[in-house]
Formats: structure tokens, C-alpha cells, sequence
């Protein structure tokens, strides 16, 4: 359980960061198309880009996945 790991060998540009994402911090378009959502789930590339604006948390793994991409959580 608590081995070592070197994470210097690890490809991080297929590493994208999920995070929430407030819908009232949004452009008004992006705002029109949250159908009374509070909040989505934002998908990032290493360098901070945003990738994707998906519903819901699990959705942003299952996309990131299906790109071969590494999803990891930020909070």
C-alpha cells in the first residue's frame, strides 16, 4: 500500500485535471445550456487549458478516459 513511486517516468501530458465549476462563473452562453445547474465539471490539460464542460463528475472521467487521457480530481 504505501510503496514509493516515482512519478518522474509518468507521461503527464495525457494527465488532465477534473474540477467543479461554479455555472454563475461561466460565460452567459455557457450559462443558456446548464438547464438550472449550479455547477459542472470542468476537464484540463496539464498546462491549465480547458478541455471539456461536462454535467457531471463521473462523465468528465468516462470522457477522459475514452481520449486516453489520466483524469485526476482537484478540488
Amino acid at each position: 500500500m504505501n510503496s514509493p513511486f516515482d512519478f518522474k517516468d509518468m507521461d503527464t501530458d495525457r494527465t488532465v485535471y477534473v474540477r467543479p465549476v461554479d455555472i454563475a462563473t461561466l460565460p452567459a452562453e455557457v450559462q443558456e445550456q446548464a438547464d438550472g445547474d449550479a455547477q459542472i465539471y470542468a476537464v484540463h490539460a496539464s498546462d491549465g487549458e480547458r478541455l471539456a464542460l461536462v454535467k457531471g463528475r463521473e462523465l468528465a472521467f468516462v470522457l477522459a478516459r475514452q481520449n486516453d487521457f489520466a483524469p485526476v480530481n482537484v478540488h
